[in-house]
């Protein structure tokens, strides 16, 4: 199926619409008329259930699909909800970068849903869920994709800014340190009863930051759920999603983001117990071989790669509880986010016990 095809069943994750997550399909549907060729008849809506942050919904018209994000209600960090720009980063990554969605039409007229919003074209092929990658592939293949994917990311960290016109996404050097503040700030200002004070990792990290070592476009959200496998030849990625985090930042850091994710077979249980992709499925590469194939295929070897698997742990930690402060106070009823907390004391314990094997 193209990528702008439609018909047939829903893809993988698609749900109805949760009710505090509704907006008026008519007005979207008008307006979206106004920007783009659509068929006769209002367009079949669906919500993707996978994201915590944007949420993601499916317009299903007879002969084409479209994605329209928007930000959730609630506390939110503005620059991952800024609808705009995360338009902006796909729009100008896609001569350069194949990977990217074709955009459709941003709308920052909060009076037709009701806050900012943009709509692009489906990737057609299969998102890996959380238990299985969906697509049958013997361990060799397996194996390939996961290299497959660490050269995806290798490519995104290749691309130029100056020949992307994003030059001006980032804030200059000093990314890694004004990664230890920022994030360290957002934890305390979403801090609850039950979660632990994270004071000696977030004190660890300030002293043990090294210099950045290359700028470069990040996508700081890299995980295998957020990459679509082509459907004809799923060992291939046809495309990567969720650029809402993107920017100009060291790429190490985004490393050690992204394997903050990459729980793998021989992991403990409670660790393996709250994984979010299918990285440990039989044949998928490792964390540590994931780093040094990183680093000879771009030269970039870390000192002290201790700092950068703490800091995506971390910073997973604060995401994490970021959603849960949102439940907890009751700025959705999102069942799922009831127990985020639970993680966030894992991610703790993790962290002090990289820590003390790092001396």
């Amino acid at each position: 199926m193209a990528a702008n095809e439609s018909g047939g069943e829903a893809p993988a994750g698609a749900r109805e619409v949760r009710e505090e997550d509704a907006f008026d399909v008519p007005a979207v549907d008008a307006w979206l008329r106004t920007r783009t060729e659509l068929p006769t008849g209002p367009p079949e809506v669906k919500q993707f259930s996978g994201g915590a942050s944007n949420l993601t919904y499916l317009l299903r018209y007879t002969d084409r699909d479209l994605i329209l994000r928007r930000p959730p209600a609630g506390t939110k960090a503005k620059s991952a909800h800024d609808m705009g720009r995360e338009y902006r980063i796909q729009a100008a990554l896609a001569p350069v970068f194949p990977y990217v969605p074709k955009m459709v039409a941003h709308c920052n007229d909060n009076a037709v849903l009701g806050s900012e919003f943009y709509v692009m074209e489906r990737i057609a092929g299969t998102i890996p869920r959380r238990s299985e990658l969906g697509v049958d592939l013997t361990p060799n293949q397996t194996r390939q994709l996961g290299h497959t994917l660490i050269d995806t990311l290798i490519d995104l960290h290749q691309v130029d800014p100056d020949a992307a016109g994003l030059t001006d996404l980032g804030r200059g050097a000093g990314y890694v340190e004004r990664q230890i503040s920022g994030w360290t700030g957002r934890y305390r200002k979403a801090k609850t009863w039950n979660v632990p004070s994270f004071e000696k990792v977030m004190s660890w990290l300030a002293a043990n930051q090294p210099a950045d070592v290359a700028t470069c476009v990040i996508h700081n959200d890299f995980r295998l759920d957020n990459v679509v496998l082509d459907p004809d030849d799923p060992l291939r990625v046809a495309g990567v999603l969720d650029w809402e985090l993107a920017t100009l930042g060291d790429p190490l850091m985004d490393l050690g983001s992204a394997l903050a994710y990459w729980v793998q077979a021989d992991d403990d249980w409670a660790f393996r117990r709250f994984k979010m992709q299918p990285s440990d499925v039989p044949g998928m590469i490792g964390r540590d071989e994931i780093v040094q194939y990183y680093a000879e295929k771009t030269g970039l070897k870390p000192a002290n790669w201790a700092f950068y698997e703490v800091y995506g742990l971390f910073r997973l930690a604060v995401i994490c509880q970021q959603i849960y402060y949102r439940y907890h106070h009751k700025q959705t009823r999102n069942p799922r986010f009831k127990t985020l907390w639970l993680p966030v004391n894992l991610l703790e314990r993790r962290c002090r016990r990289i820590i003390r094997k790092a001396g």
